[in-house]
């Protein structure tokens, strides 16, 4: 029996493991992290996330948009050609998918509206488990 192609789209992207994963879990300083790992998305995400509960937006819109490119580069590298799934429930992925929210509330925070809604309806149609995850789900 031959496999069919998935007639939906393509497959969803599953990135390999983050290297600054286990450094942080394991409570290494953000900062510290980042500079070993600048390709990390999770490094930057955590920074910005840290920068936005700070009353830092400015900084942590710098920290997400890093994160956020970091993150297409990794997709890209992965197969990602700008459309498709990009699972939440796959770890890996979050690193991503948090810079990108990360970047749609740093947005928010600054009055750039546009590119708010731009993150959103990027982690929304990335995965919309990620969008509820982060509460960036529209209301119904």
């Amino acid at each position: 029996m031959t496999e069919r192609p998935n007639l939906l789209g393509p497959e969803p992207t599953r990135l390999p493991v983050d290297p600054a994963a286990a450094s942080l879990a394991s409570g290494q300083d953000a900062t510290a992290v980042a500079a070993a790992n600048p390709t990390s998305s999770l490094a930057w995400a955590t920074l910005a996330e840290s920068a936005l509960q700070g009353g830092r937006p400015v900084e942590a819109y710098a920290y997400a948009r890093t994160g956020y490119h970091r993150g297409l580069d990794a997709l890209r590298r992965a197969g990602w050609r700008g459309q498709g799934e990009v699972p939440w429930e796959h770890e890996p992925n979050r690193g991503f998918l948090c810079a990108v929210a990360a970047l749609a509330y740093a947005a928010d925070a600054i009055g750039e509206e546009d590119e708010r809604e731009r993150c959103a309806q990027l982690l929304r149609d990335s995965s919309m488990e990620a969008a509820r995850q982060m509460g960036l789900v529209p209301p119904a």
